[in-house]
């Protein structure tokens, strides 16, 4: 392929990163500066300049975007594409230790396990082990093994590292874990890449021939990888250097999955004869929303230096919105919804919030108007498990012979009370005349059932029916509050620890609702059956045009005509379990800066002087990063206009 025709429609800079061959080079591409563009055209000139297809390896981090670069790559060279490694991180060291792992003795037909196949495999290595999951909940537990493979360490190196009680226990658990998925042939997702490494590592003659093998090395999305995957990017391009990446540390919003901005910031210190190549020509968004996000992230102190910048110039002010209360801003954003929906289709609108269980407010306000909308990587908040199981809870309590709400929460959490237990007090229930919750109250003469079984039991039965002697005295959000506490159903999220912090919050956010439903003067029962009018799918048509609703995090990669940012007040954005730490600070600016840019033409910041909590409505403040914002580039409104 002539090399004009490759690098036809790139700007300079654009031009510059695809036709270096130089060694080592750092693309620092901005929001919307085209990177996937770039990607694309620099694995076509390379093998227009006579590189093997197969010698070129391209990694991204998922499948979907592994998938686009197949394409356009194709697109561009047709079956010449086919020997281009571009995978994922894990199909490709899954490729690799299939083909080399008999040559070292061990199976290449290992099977990879899923997320389910891993939970239940704890569960066994906890069994074993004498440990309750209500202590040590397998998906903690999984995600502390997780972590400790991001960073490199084995059981062994993981025990030395072991400080407190938790840690101990966690390290058994490990140990026994890989014992069980070695005597099964298993890998999980992890291992791909830290196995890869380790072999690496101890068989220097493998590493030398994927060294000859991958003379060029592309890695997308740079300021996401973790300490497994930049060792073994490292490792292969030890060798002849010719390693590309790309990335944007003004992006880097996933330190909670293990990704180490300090990969990107220090890329030059790895390879100090490297190439940096700055793509700062955006093509998404006006020159104003520009200008508001670079205000923003220019505070942090770590990141490179870099300005995104627009043909387009100008373009309408940055609206920001001061809402009297939650509910006053939620209904700002439906009415100028309802209003840009003549304008632009909806599907080209976004309301983007710090956490999930914000988005409750806002559904809300959408279905009051009739807007149809969607929910980016996650159900809408009615339709959340945890937030039916909390309704089940609730009917169960307001009407004790509801056995689909009996048979959803009776083990959940966890209380050995499975199918044909039951099936056992169902029937009882049946043949002696009585409720389901007095079934369980005199589950002692259920024939059939355990010890442990019968004691679970009656106990669920005597605080649901303890509650529901309250029933007429307390308000649906104290009810609530308390099914969820006394039956162990919020103490065994709040024992897993973060990894549930979201459901916890949204359960939070549910009582939030109960409360301002029952100060209005509805009864627990009409709350009971709101929750079973807004969780009724049958009126929601999915192929609709439907406005965009998402967490920050949910909507990286995406683009918006319109983004609404809400929630920007301290605690929520910067959020409040970020706010002492610095590092954790910046990476809060950093997720703003996200939220940003992806509007095109119109971004709305809004933020509330007041908003309801679960014990009554509290005085908001505020977020820091709106003074940060340069007052002409804000268009500022009030409930009072």
């Amino acid at each position: 392929m002539p090399e004009n025709d490759v690098l036809q429609g790139l700007n300079p800079k654009q031009v510059e990163a695809v036709r270096y061959m130089g060694g080592p080079l750092l693309i620092l591409a901005g929001a919307g500066s085209g990177k996937t563009t770039v990607l694309t055209r620099r694995v076509a000139y390379l093998i227009s300049q006579g590189v093997p297809p197969g010698s070129i390896l391209a990694i991204t981090f998922t499948n979907k975007a592994a998938k686009e670069l197949k394409t356009r790559i194709e697109a561009f060279l047709g079956e010449r594409a086919s020997g281009v490694w571009a995978m994922t991180f894990h199909s490709a060291c899954a490729r690799i230790l299939r083909a080399e792992l008999p040559g070292l003795g061990r199976s290449g037909r290992f099977t990879i396990m899923d997320s389910d196949d891993q939970v239940k495999l704890m569960r066994k290595v906890l069994k074993e082990l004498d440990l309750s999951d209500k202590q040590y909940p397998p998906s903690g537990v999984l995600k502390a093994i997780s972590r400790a493979k991001d960073n490199l360490m084995g059981p062994r190196e993981y025990a030395k590292r072991a400080v407190t009680f938790y840690e101990t226990k966690v390290h058994q658990a490990y140990e026994l874990y890989q014992r069980k998925l070695r005597e099964l042939d298993g890998m999980d997702f992890d291992d791909l890449i830290m196995e890869t490494v380790m072999m690496f590592r101890s068989n220097p003659q493998v590493l030398a021939k994927y060294q000859r093998k991958f003379a060029h090395i592309l890695v997308d999305e740079y300021q996401d990888t973790n300490r497994a995957q930049y060792e073994l990017t490292k490792l292969l391009a030890a060798a002849h250097r010719n390693i590309a990446v790309v990335g944007d540390d003004d992006q880097s919003i996933y330190t909670f999955r293990g990704a180490d901005i300090s990969n990107i910031l220090e890329f030059e210190d790895d390879y100090p004869e490297c190439r940096v190549v700055k793509l700062e020509q955006n093509y998404r968004s006006t020159q104003v929303i520009l200008d508001g996000a670079f205000h923003v992230v220019s505070n942090n102190i770590r990141r490179k230096d870099k300005r995104l910048w627009t043909v387009q110039e100008g373009g309408a002010p940055i609206t920001l919105y001061a809402a009297q209360s939650g509910e006053d801003e939620a209904r700002f954003v439906a009415g100028e919804i309802d209003n840009l929906a003549s304008q632009v289709p909806l599907s080209s609108i976004a309301i983007l919030y710090r956490t999930n269980a914000q988005s409750r407010i806002y559904e809300d306000a959408l279905r009051n108007r009739g807007i149809p909308y969607s929910v980016l990587s996650g159900r809408r908040f009615y339709d959340r498990k945890h937030i039916k199981d909390a309704a089940c809870y609730l009917r169960l309590v307001v009407n004790p012979r509801d056995v689909v709400a009996f048979e959803r929460i009776v083990n959940e959490p966890a209380r050995g009370l499975g199918p044909a237990a039951v099936r056992k007090i169902v029937g009882h229930a049946a043949v002696s005349g009585i409720d389901l919750v007095q079934a369980l109250s005199s589950a002692k003469d259920i024939k059939g059932l355990t010890g442990p079984q019968k004691r679970e039991a009656e106990k669920l039965g005597n605080t649901i029916s303890g509650i529901a002697l309250k029933a007429l005295e307390q308000p649906a959000h104290i009810m609530l509050k308390d099914v969820l506490e006394m039956t162990g159903y919020l103490p065994y999220l709040e024992a897993q620890g973060t990894t549930e912090l979201e459901r916890i919050d949204d359960l939070r956010e549910l009582i939030v609702s109960a409360r301002v439903f029952a100060e209005a003067g509805g009864t627990t029962q009409e709350f009971v059956e709101l929750l079973a009018l807004v969780s009724d799918q049958d009126t929601y048509d999915e192929t609709k045009d439907a406005c965009v609703m998402g967490t920050l995090h949910s909507a990286k990669g995406l683009e918006f005509d319109v983004v609404f940012l809400v929630g920007m007040e301290e605690g929520l954005l910067p959020h409040i379990r970020s706010m002492d730490d610095e590092y954790q600070l910046e990476e809060e600016r950093r997720l703003l800066y996200v939220g940003m840019t992806r509007a095109k033409r119109l971004l709305y910041l809004t933020f509330s002087w007041s908003r309801e909590m679960s014990m009554g409505l509290g005085r908001s403040t505020v977020s820091r990063f709106i003074s940060e914002i340069p007052r002409e580039l804000l268009d500022v409104k009030t409930w009072e206009d």
